[in-house]
């Protein structure tokens, strides 16, 4: 069970009496009904409902953790402020380290709510034994986006980082900011592109690079490392051979994806 120390994660602390509603009212989760202990995966959208952040939320006895990219921090305090108004809520950094475990789910690690194929994750201090790249690269053998990494920032919609698959956006909670364009994507089936995984030989092309089925765009290279990238492709064109810079690559249907989400020619 390799253990590794996320330290492209940073931690927020919400307290005080209104601190669940609060967050209820802007995340794309449940919050009011998150037990002490439970890790749950979601977003804080744009009001178009564009991605911004992507969080783990974690129920605490005071309140709630919020799990957010350690670059994008000091913005979401920012932001969780400006939304806060008279809300009887305190929001401040908290330096607790964020670790994550993966093929086995050890002591102290709470379940990976994404995937149980992701492990788990550990708030507080851990023995490592891996790094965040050897973390990064276990990601992306399970085929599942880091969005902070692969969705630009109020360029892309929740449902294309492939949150509602992974368990991200509760449907049935009410109104979150964004929600209605979330809801009406999922409610129309107007989904056009999801990120999904594609595997080559050799060094991974740039960020950026077009994903082409023959002459046609199927999409662009987003995060990779050598052998594998994430991608972010059109799921009408995923059928037939595809390239990029002229090099073949091989599309690839992560175990967690359902049956009905693609065209079955991708399987």
């Amino acid at each position: 069970m390799p253990i590794a120390r996320l330290s492209s994660r940073a931690l927020i602390s919400v307290t005080g009496e209104e601190a669940r509603p609060f967050l209820h009212n802007l995340l794309t989760q449940d919050v009011e009904t998150l037990g002490e202990g439970e890790l749950r995966f979601c977003a804080l959208l744009s009001p178009p409902g564009r991605l911004l952040f992507d969080l783990f939320i974690l129920g605490e006895a005071e309140g709630v953790l919020l799990d957010v990219a350690a670059e994008r921090r000091d913005a979401l305090i920012q932001r969780l402020s400006m939304y806060r108004l008279r809300a009887k809520v305190q929001v401040a950094a908290d330096d607790r380290p964020v670790f994550g475990a993966w093929a086995d789910t050890p002591p102290g690690f709470i379940p990976d709510p994404r995937t149980p194929l992701m492990g788990g994750r550990r708030y507080g201090e851990a023995a490592a034994d891996a790094t965040e790249a050897d973390y990064s690269a276990h990601r992306l053998s399970v085929g599942v986006p880091d969005p902070t990494a692969d969705a630009p920032q109020d360029k892309t919609y929740p449902i294309e980082a492939d949150f509602d698959l992974l368990n991200g956006i509760d449907f049935q909670k009410g109104c979150f900011v964004g929600q209605e364009t979330t809801s009406r994507m999922k409610r129309r089936g107007v989904i056009k592109n999801r990120m999904m995984p594609l595997d080559f030989d050799g060094p991974p092309p740039p960020f950026g690079a077009e994903v082409l089925k023959g002459e046609l765009r199927a999409g662009e290279v987003l995060s990779g490392r050598d052998g594998s990238a994430m991608a972010l492709v059109r799921i009408d064109r995923l059928d037939g051979d595809l390239t990029v810079e002229g090099r073949p690559v091989r599309l690839r249907r992560p175990a967690w994806m359902g049956q009905d989400v693609l065209p079955s020619s991708t399987d």
